[in-house]
């Protein structure tokens, strides 16, 4: 059984991005979106930044913070082999709406691909008030060019 990280908060969070689980690579180093291909970080940094990536995990933390981004994942713990969502078997979800009561500006929600979009739906359905968007994946399992994925999510960003 792996379990996911607790949710990386902000005071006054907008959006909520909702990853499905963390594969591998991020449990071993307990960071999200650790695996050095996964565009996540890349994009949020050209979207924010100036597109350079630091090592540092906690400056990744404060990008976050600083734009009002909720990040987390739709499952709280399954049992998987590797790191992709198909993969999954006997999951339970996190206590989203919980979140969503504690950071109540929050009225989007960004799923990083389809998976965490589906074991959401299934278990929660459409929420009053709440925009939904369903982002190509960060994985690099996903062979979208990285100009496709970034121009969808910095639209759904800003």
């Amino acid at each position: 059984m792996i379990s996911s990280f607790p949710p990386i908060t902000s005071p006054n969070a907008q959006i909520l991005i909702l990853g499905t689980m963390p594969g591998a690579m991020s449990l071993q180093q307990q960071e999200y979106y650790a695996h050095k291909q996964n565009q996540f970080w890349k994009i949020l940094f050209t979207v924010f930044s100036d597109g350079i990536v630091p090592e540092n995990f906690e400056f990744k933390v404060q990008l976050i913070k600083e734009n009002r981004i909720v990040l987390w994942d739709v499952l709280a713990n399954c049992e998987r082999e590797g790191s992709l969502d198909v993969n999954i078997k006997n999951h339970q979800e996190n206590d989203i709406p919980g979140l969503l009561q504690e950071f109540p500006g929050i009225r989007k929600i960004l799923f990083n691909g389809k998976e965490s979009h589906r074991y959401f739906m299934k278990k929660f359905g459409n929420l009053d008030g709440i925009e939904f968007h369903v982002m190509p994946s960060t994985s690099p399992a996903n062979t979208v060019k990285f100009e496709e994925k970034l121009k969808s999510w910095c639209e759904a960003l800003i």
